[in-house]
Formats: structure tokens, C-alpha cells, sequence
């Protein structure tokens, strides 16, 4: 268990620069977004009330009261996230062809340490799954933050006040943030499952190189397959015999086995093909 975290410990250092950095580009740019969207409603408020003489209830009517929601739907605040997510998809791949084509072939060095190469494969995929979290942590940290400058910026009168969770539930961080332990488990199950899933795909390519690119691609598209299965052949045979609460759990299941599967046959492939 020491050297399993001391390997998740090193994978988090090795990405911990650009990681820093991107959490510092979230920060500054949503809370600059609430700044500038805040300043820009009062801006048209008061040239539309106190210029143009328009009624308070008129430009509320046509503008709607001030909030983080309108914020959210940003590129001040999508922006960033959208730019973390596709940090870490290249990362995913990065984190297995960085080892092999950077200085030195850095994987012989790991293979030849003295611990079962599976912790490899395992150590890589929890460091990804902490740094998702780190994300959402920090995001959720950010929100109530965003909420008292808007607060500071735009009068009561102008604005609706609104939790943490109620901005969650009313815009797109729904999806990184699921409200029930459901929307939870299917989501970020998916996550885990898909990193595996292509871990194991790059690993096919490694041990077999212009063969392994066909066999990882079948290995995908079988998993694929096989997950959406139950769903499929619903459809196909135009019979709804499960519940939603039914799929739910077969899916669970089947994930699950798509993931015993996925690092069973990547331990074989670190252990018979990849050679040192």
C-alpha cells in the first residue's frame, strides 16, 4: 500500500505544475466574470432607468434580476472548465506516452520497480480520478465565494440570491456536481470506466504497436457494445421490459465487470507483453 501511493504521489507531482496552473486560470477567470457581467448589468440598469427613463419593472421584465446563473452560462465561467476537462482527457493519454517517448524511455524504470506493475496501471487512474475531484472541490469552494462579490456589486434590489445548490441544480455544473448519490454513481462510474477502458486500449498499442491500434480499437468498441447492450436490444426488439431502476443496476453490474475486465487484461498485457 506504501509504494501504491507513493506511485499515485508521484503521478500527481509529475502533472502538479500544469494542474496549479489551470486551477489558478479557473479562479481568476470566474471570478473576473462575475466582476465584468455584475458591473455590465448595473451599467445597462442605470443608463436604462436613470437615462433612457425606462421603469424598474419594465427593464426587469426584459432583463430579469441579476444572478450567478447568469454568470455560469458564461465563457467567463464555462470557459475555464471546458479548458480543464480537455486538460485532462490529453493528460489521460499523456500520462502512458509520456513514460514511453520522454527522456530516457521513463516506463522501463517503472516496470523495473519492485512492485506488481498492475499498481502502475491503478495508480495512474486514481491520480486522473483525484484531480477530477480536486476540480469539483475547488469549484464548489468558488461558488458561495462568486455569490458575496455579486453581492458587493449589484444591489439587492437588482438581484436573487441564490445557494450553492441552487446554482448547481440550475445550470450545466449539474452534470460535474450530481445532486443524488444515482446521478453520482452513473456519472462518474461512466468516468472511471472509459479511463480504464482507453488505459487498456493504449496498452494494446504499446505491446503490439500497429496490431495493438486495431485490437484497441476492438477492445473499445466491444465494451461499448457490451454496456450498452441492454439498451440496445430494447430498442432493436421494441420491448421495454426493464424499469429505469432495473437498467440502473445492470448497468452498474455491467460496468463493473468492463472495469474487472479492463485491468485484468491490462495486467496481462503489463506483465506477458510489455517486456524490459
Amino acid at each position: 500500500m506504501t509504494r501504491f501511493l507513493k506511485l499515485v504521489n508521484f503521478e500527481l507531482g509529475r502533472f502538479m505544475k500544469i494542474y496549479l496552473a489551470l486551477i489558478g486560470i479557473t479562479i481568476i477567470s470566474q471570478i473576473a466574470g462575475v466582476i465584468i457581467k455584475s458591473n455590465s448589468y448595473i451599467s445597462r440598469a442605470n443608463e436604462a432607468i436613470y437615462e433612457d427613463l425606462v421603469p424598474k419593472e419594465e427593464f426587469f421584465a426584459t432583463e430579469g434580476l441579476m444572478s450567478v446563473l447568469q454568470v455560469t452560462r458564461s465563457l467567463w465561467f464555462m470557459g475555464p472548465i471546458a479548458l480543464c476537462i480537455a486538460a485532462l482527457i490529453f493528460y489521460i493519454f499523456f500520462i502512458w506516452y509520456r513514460d514511453w517517448f520522454g527522456k530516457n524511455t521513463f516506463i522501463y524504470r517503472l516496470l523495473m520497480l519492485p512492485t506488481a506493475r498492475i499498481q502502475i496501471f491503478l495508480s495512474k487512474g486514481v491520480s486522473i480520478l483525484l484531480m477530477v475531484f480536486g476540480f469539483v472541490a475547488i469549484q464548489l469552494m468558488l461558488l458561495p465565494i462568486e455569490s458575496v462579490i455579486l453581492k458587493w456589486i449589484v444591489p439587492l434590489d437588482y438581484r436573487i440570491d441564490m445557494t450553492a445548490g441552487e446554482i448547481i441544480q440550475n445550470s450545466y455544473l449539474q452534470t460535474l456536481i450530481p445532486s443524488t448519490f444515482i446521478e453520482f454513481v452513473l456519472y462518474y462510474g461512466a468516468g472511471i470506466m472509459a479511463v480504464f477502458i482507453i488505459f487498456t486500449a493504449i496498452l494494446f498499442e504499446r505491446s503490439f504497436r500497429l496490431k495493438g491500434v486495431l485490437l484497441g480499437a476492438i477492445f473499445v468498441g466491444m465494451t461499448v457494445l457490451v454496456f450498452f447492450s441492454p439498451i440496445l436490444i430494447m430498442e432493436i426488439m421494441q420491448t421495454y421490459y426493464l424499469y429505469p431502476i432495473e437498467i440502473f443496476i445492470l448497468e452498474i453490474i455491467l460496468g463493473l465487470m468492463l472495469i474487472s475486465v479492463s485491468i485484468w487484461t491490462s495486467h496481462f498485457l503489463l506483465k506477458k507483453k510489455i517486456a524490459v
